[in-house]
């Protein structure tokens, strides 16, 4: 599997996780997120993408789990308490899992989402 952005192939593992980390920008995962049918991209998506590549990129491969995602963004918006059906509601397969594909991150082996 592959993904074609703005005239160039970058290549991805059969789950559709990319292959090179470098081959990530905004433009790669709005075509991710199209293809996981997410759709357009909000700034709540860019939040938890973001915060998933920071975690992953600057602590040592660090993948959060369900829980720490949801407590990271109830922070970073207002200090709401969310539930796990908000976060579904951005990456409805999984924040932990869908969440890393978009972010342009290596799939986790971990099991479950908390």
């Amino acid at each position: 599997m592959a993904y074609e952005v703005n005239g160039q192939t970058i290549e991805t593992t059969e789950a559709g996780y990319l292959v090179n980390l470098t081959d990530w920008n905004e433009a790669v995962a709005q075509v991710i997120a199209n293809e996981e049918g997410i759709g357009e991209l909000t700034d709540k998506h860019w939040d938890v993408i973001n915060f998933l590549r920071d975690e992953y990129i600057n602590n040592n491969g660090n993948q959060p789990m369900e829980r720490i995602i949801q407590k990271a963004m109830a922070e970073k918006w207002d200090n709401k308490k969310l539930s796990s059906k908000d976060m579904y509601n951005l990456f409805p397969r999984a924040p932990s899992k869908q969440g890393l594909k978009v972010a342009g991150l290596p799939a986790t082996n971990r099991k479950g989402g908390y």
